[in-house]
């Protein structure tokens, strides 16, 4: 099956960019980006922040446009069920279009090794500061809190300006 991105969630004034890998079935099912309920990614986010967790995923996109976020998948590809490992004919996004909206980007945050290794390859790094962090995902079985931890030091440090060795 082809499985095509989502648009990107931008935001003008967005410091740092989210780059996934590919959305799961659950998310091109229901049209959300990291819709499966296991997924720790907005439960993360909406600690934080402090939000109280919600499901309105016109006000989850909100959220990140308003702490200048921005949120794309690095590819699309044939892929049949879920797993990042059964990608194939992988089609990068053209990042040069959101670099052209949002021009304040300096840090690329990659959800997981599959999102960094093909966002490196991309060749749409440039001079951007580019880290891997641990995938959101319920497969990646890494504690929630040291999920939550990283990802906060990691968030908070690049929309601060200061970048992180996280």
């Amino acid at each position: 099956m082809i499985c095509r991105s989502f648009e990107p969630v931008l935001a003008p004034d967005a410091r740092v960019m989210i780059v996934g890998s590919m959305p799961s079935v659950k998310s091109l099912a229901d049209a959300q980006y990291y819709a499966h309920p296991r997924n720790a990614f907005w439960p993360i986010l909406f600690d934080i922040w402090g939000v109280v967790p919600h499901n309105d995923y016109e006000r989850k996109k909100a959220m990140l446009r308003g702490h200048g976020v921005a949120l794309w998948d690095a590819a699309c590809c044939e892929r049949e069920g879920s797993l990042d490992s059964d990608m194939r004919d992988v089609v990068f996004n053209d990042f040069s279009r959101v670099y052209a909206l949002c021009p304040h980007i300096a840090t690329v945050l990659c959800n997981g090794g599959t999102a960094y290794t093909l966002f490196m390859k991309s060749g749409f790094a440039g001079e951007r500061r580019v880290l891997r962090m641990p995938s959101t995902s319920p497969a990646y079985t890494m504690p929630y809190e040291e999920k939550r931890r990283i990802w906060k030091a990691a968030l908070l440090s690049a929309l601060d300006g200061r970048g992180t060795d996280a």
